[in-house]
């Protein structure tokens, strides 16, 4: 695979992304707040142990105010680690795509990761991580038909399955702002040093190692793209918003086949939705 570069100067500050919308980076993953009409909305809830951060932060924001939801863009490890302990302290309902929920509750394994697809140390390691989410206590529940969000008038969940059957994006329609989850990546997830230090600005698919139907991942960066988003929100990598930004995404969709997806691997020419 091949990233697309970007400016560095068209990263924007996570602590406000775009208005309403705070991030938090979490090692190698960031998690999101997004301010509503009756209070604010966790997307993501981080890595295992990070539930103190994620709460402390969000005192920062929204003081003692808890969540009216936890929406969760998917469930691998790196997404719902905090999600038990988060949920249980603040009494928050959690909401998923219908195609997600086994994963969350721990009724289903994700398929093995692909460590093959990839030079980084991050892909070499994929054998390492967990392929089944933590069980959660709580009742989750599937998102509204239609793409509506509770709470959060203005705002539209997106199916972008390809990195997992459920996954789904959000999109905000009046100053097109984009929580992409791990639909593509804005820093080079395979390689160690980039996701976890560096986080050099680029435009590339999504974490190889655990996508497992690359033709849904293109066209789920090809429906992305024709929003024209102006803001951009990763799972990994940092926001971004500007003009070479939204060039090199489209960059991306057009040529997904060439820079975005593996020369080999698992599921490059097998594919599964888990």
């Amino acid at each position: 695979m091949n990233e697309i570069p970007v400016p560095a100067d068209e990263t924007v500050p996570l602590d406000e992304i775009a208005p309403g919308v705070f991030g938090l980076r979490l090692a190698f993953v960031n998690v999101f707040a997004i301010r509503g009409d009756a209070g604010w909305t966790l997307v993501d809830a981080g890595l295992y142990g990070t539930a103190d951060r994620i709460r402390r932060w969000a005192h920062r924001h929204f003081g003692e105010d808890p969540p009216t939801s936890i929406l969760l863009t998917h469930a691998h490890f790196d997404h719902v680690g905090a999600l038990d302990e988060l949920a249980d302290g603040w009494n928050a309902p959690v909401y998923a795509h219908w195609e997600e929920l086994d994963y969350v509750t721990g009724a289903r394994s994700y398929p093995p990761p692909d460590p093959s697809v990839g030079g980084g140390l991050m892909a070499r390691m994929a054998g390492l991580y967990p392929r089944r989410p933590k069980e959660t206590t709580r009742f989750v529940s599937d998102l509204q038909a239609g793409g509506a969000i509770r709470d959060l008038s203005g705002w539209r969940w997106i199916h972008t399955p390809g990195h997992t059957a459920g996954h789904v994006s959000l999109f905000r329609d009046e100053d097109r702002t984009l929580i992409v989850g791990d639909a593509f990546c804005t820093t080079d997830q395979e390689s160690f040093f980039a996701a976890l230090v560096t986080q050099k600005p680029q435009i590339q698919g999504p974490p190889a190692y655990f996508t497992t139907d690359w033709d849904a991942a293109r066209d789920s960066v090809r429906q992305l793209a024709s929003l024209q988003p102006r803001v951009i929100a990763p799972g990994h990598g940092q926001p971004m918003s500007g003009d070479e930004t939204a060039a090199a995404l489209q960059e991306l969709a057009a040529r997904f086949d060439q820079v975005g997806r593996p020369d080999h691997g698992r599921y490059v020419d097998h594919p599964t939705r888990g």
